[in-house]
């Protein structure tokens, strides 16, 4: 996966934004919201097309992954839903990226609420603290990405 560039610059907006002030912060939030934006929209769109380019049964499986948060208890086996893939390594595989996933979407949203309070409190500490979030949800994103990618097949 190549560098992201809107990813890169929030990241780098981010590190220096550790260091603002509190007059600092009321003048940029609107700029820090606007990047933070921009990089969340990138790696949403780099996601879809990354899972766009998967076989049918790895879609299928992770499809159903999802499905599972409201499945019925009857519908599951002894290890999770009966699935339609019959292939166990997918679904593993499958797995893994969701729950990198939905690693990734957890820490975006704690992120997004340390900002929300930050803002509220005009807090530069709590401020802070949301930067760092932020930097590490996009990483994990980063790397749920890479582990979508391993899955589609070599051309």
């Amino acid at each position: 996966m190549e560098k992201i560039p809107a990813v890169e610059t929030a990241k780098e907006l981010m590190t220096e934004a550790v260091a603002w002030s509190v007059m600092k912060w009321l003048r940029e939030k609107k700029t820090v919201r606007k990047i933070a934006d921009q990089a969340n929209a990138a790696l949403d769109q780099l996601n879809l097309s990354v899972k766009a380019q998967w076989p049918d049964d790895v879609r299928t499986a992770y499809e159903e992954l999802l499905k599972q948060v409201g499945a019925n208890p009857k519908a599951r086996g002894p290890n999770g839903p009966i699935s339609t893939v019959t292939n166990l390594q997918t679904v593993v595989s499958a797995k893994k990226v969701k729950e990198a996933d939905d690693e990734a979407h957890s820490a975006r949203m704690d992120a997004e609420e340390t900002f929300d309070i930050a803002e509220k409190q005009l807090s530069t500490a709590l401020a802070r603290e949301g930067c760092r979030k932020a930097i590490r949800s996009w990483e994990l994103y980063e790397r749920a990405i890479r582990r979508a990618e391993a899955l589609i097949p070599l051309q």
